[in-house]
């Protein structure tokens, strides 16, 4: 999945077009991501032990499709891509080619999300 949970992402269709906003969690199994503030749905409960009962504003999931990671050097959201670090801090499109990179091999080589427009890379 392109957001990671802690991203700023900006909503791109549907009722909240435009607003961004954090990313509380995400469900990789339905391609879901649930976003600080956005998307709120009123909940009715009932009340159990220990707890109250009433109307409950809570954030419902909007699909990762519908978002874009924000990027403050645009300000707005952008679409991006993978790429793996290679030695000096080189990105590479492949992960072999970021493993050759490396006088000596390393264990493992660190996948990043990279903007080609803006050439940011996201961590």
């Amino acid at each position: 999945m392109h957001v990671k949970k802690g991203d700023t992402v900006q909503v791109v269709s549907g009722r909240e077009r435009g607003k961004t906003g954090r990313v509380l969690r995400v469900d990789q199994f339905r391609s879901r991501v649930y976003i600080d503030g956005l998307n709120m749905v009123k909940r009715h409960r009932r009340p159990a032990a220990g707890t109250e009962g009433g109307i409950v504003e809570k954030e419902a999931p909007i699909h990762s499709s519908n978002v874009l990671l924000f990027s403050e050097k645009v300000n707005r959201g952008v679409r991006t891509s993978f790429r793996f670090v290679g030695a000096n801090g080189e990105l590479h499109v492949t992960r072999e080619a970021a493993f050759a990179s490396f006088p000596v091999a390393p264990e493992r080589v660190e996948k990043v999300r990279f903007c080609a427009r803006t050439g940011e890379v996201f961590r």
